[in-house]
């Protein structure tokens, strides 16, 4: 079922979310919803889709960045951007590490912010460690955009948007910023693929 993606100003959206307990992760009710963000991620389409964007308070993201999204893009940009295909995957009840002081400036969109993007500063490489669907323990290290969807996801579950770690003067319209800055270099070439 497709869930409906709430937009900024929504009090859901600056809450804390709750962490779940391994019954809660294993039970239908968690289960259907893992579904139903994952079917509502892809519809949008995009990368990531974190549970206080369809209303509920939980420590719970799905991410994938599937080979067709990529099929698109330049292959300069698929570098620039150290982006690569993401299998589908859950993290509940995510805790962060950044890894060394590299930093990436990309255009970031989200589908809580329909229609609009702005450049983010974001760690380069990161550790993440958290419980899957199955709530098992995991860990991933990742880098480029992978981290990048990873972070996004994460500000998510704890009430942050892009918006408060943007670089402000280049917040914009989807229409403007294809208009003035599709083709500018610097890192943020091609259009912003919503995070989510």
């Amino acid at each position: 079922m497709r869930l409906k993606i709430l937009q900024a100003g929504e009090p859901v959206l600056r809450a804390q979310a709750r962490q779940l307990t391994r019954e809660e992760i294993i039970s239908d009710e968690i289960q259907r919803l893992i579904q139903d963000m994952r079917e509502t991620m892809r519809d949008a389409p995009g990368v990531g889709l974190a549970a206080p964007q369809v209303g509920v308070t939980l420590q719970l993201a799905v991410i994938e960045d599937r080979e067709e999204q990529l099929s698109s893009l330049p292959p300069q940009e698929l570098a620039e951007k150290e982006r690569q295909a993401v299998p589908f995957h859950v993290i509940i009840n995510p805790e962060i590490t950044v890894l060394g002081d590299d930093r990436t400036d990309f255009y970031e969109g989200c589908l809580s912010l329909s229609g609009f993007s702005a450049v983010v500063p974001r760690a380069r490489r990161v550790r993440v460690a958290y419980l899957s669907e199955h709530g098992e323990p995991q860990s991933v290290e990742a880098s480029g955009w992978y981290a990048r969807i990873l972070q996004h996801e994460i500000d998510h579950l704890r009430g942050t948007l892009y918006i408060d770690r943007m670089e402000t003067r280049t917040f914009t319209s989807l229409d403007n910023w294809s208009r003035f800055w599709k083709a500018s270099r610097s890192g943020t070439s091609s259009k912003p693929y919503p995070i989510r």
